[in-house]
Order: structure tokens, then sequence, then C-alpha cells
């Protein structure tokens, strides 16, 4: 017969170690389809209470080789990661968003030294993007720090040429609406 306390021990070993309170809160990441001026999205990483920024024009390629600008905007507030409408006119970013992807993002490695130096990796876990990533800021000049987003070699990677995630789903995934929808339902 075992005893309670043998019993204990051997679930106790056969349990994951539990992480530090302090960081094992999921790091969020959305990506939000923005027609505004011009269509872009908004790929943004929360990192040190924010959500840390930037506008890519052309959209997220799951392909290794397409490198995707990615120009720094201002950091935006937490709660405005679930946030699909329209922005008035004359309000900055005035336009139509809706959340084309959203979950949590895992760095490779120490996030806010790797954002300061300019290389940040991490592993995406959302609807439509996953695996990993990396953020590798430019010297290009520019009012605006520049940065290129790049899907890095991995079971989720695909060619180009084989499959566009952001033509093959434009939707939302909170309402299921597509840019031009939300308008009309207004």
């Amino acid at each position: 017969m075992v005893s309670a306390k043998s019993e204990h021990a051997r679930k106790q070993d056969a349990e994951p170690p539990r992480a530090d309170p302090g960081t094992a809160a999921a790091l969020r990441f959305v990506v939000q389809k923005h027609d505004a001026r011009h269509l872009h999205y908004d790929f943004r990483l929360e990192l040190n209470g924010t959500l840390k920024s930037w506008a890519v024009p052309k959209g997220p390629s799951l392909d290794p080789r397409d490198k995707r600008l990615a120009v720094q905007v201002a950091d935006h507030a937490l709660d405005y990661a679930n946030f699909e409408g329209r922005i008035a006119e004359g309000s900055y970013g005035a336009g139509e968003v809706i959340v084309w992807d959203h979950g949590v993002w895992h760095p490779l490695e120490a996030p806010a030294a790797a954002y300061a130096a300019g290389r940040l990796r991490f592993r995406l876990v959302g609807e439509k993007l996953t695996g990993a990533w990396a953020l590798v800021r430019t010297r290009l000049p520019g009012s605006k720090a520049q940065w290129l987003l790049i899907k890095e070699r991995d079971d989720s990677a695909r060619a180009a040429e084989e499959y566009n995630v952001t033509e093959a789903q434009p939707q939302s995934v909170i309402s299921g609406a597509l840019i031009g929808q939300a308008r009309a339902k207004q």
C-alpha cells in the first residue's frame, strides 16, 4: 500500500514546475487591420505595461524570404488591443479598424533588452500567426524608427507563392467582419 505522503510526493514529481507568478502572465499581441489614409496592419506587442506598435504597410507574411517594413509608431494603451470600429474623421488614425489576429507572444530572450538592442525574437500563438518571428531595427533614414518584421523558418512558415495569409484570411478574429463591413453596420 502506498502512503499518503509518498503518493503526494509522486504527484508533485509528475507535475511540471510552476513559473514564478511575477513572470507567468502571458504577454498579448494583436494585429489590427487599419484602413486609414492607406490600408496597413498595426502590429502590437505587450511590453512593459503598454502595446509597442508598428505600422506594417503590406501586412505580415508567413514567408521567411519576405522582410516586411514595420514603421514604429506611438505606444498604445493595453485596452486598445480589443478595439474594433471606426476612428472618427479628424482624429489621429481616422478610418476603420478590425482585429485581424490576436493571441499571446513569448520572447525568446530578455524582451526589454532585445527591444532596446533592436533585435526582438519571439514566438506567436495566435489564430492566424504562429511560430517564430523577429523584429529587427534598420538603419534606414527617416523620422520614425523603421524595423523589419520577419517570419523565421519553422513548421508554420509558408512560401508566399503558396499562401498569402492576409489575402486568404482578411476577416476579423473577433467579429468576422471585413474592412468595409464595420462601416455598414454603424
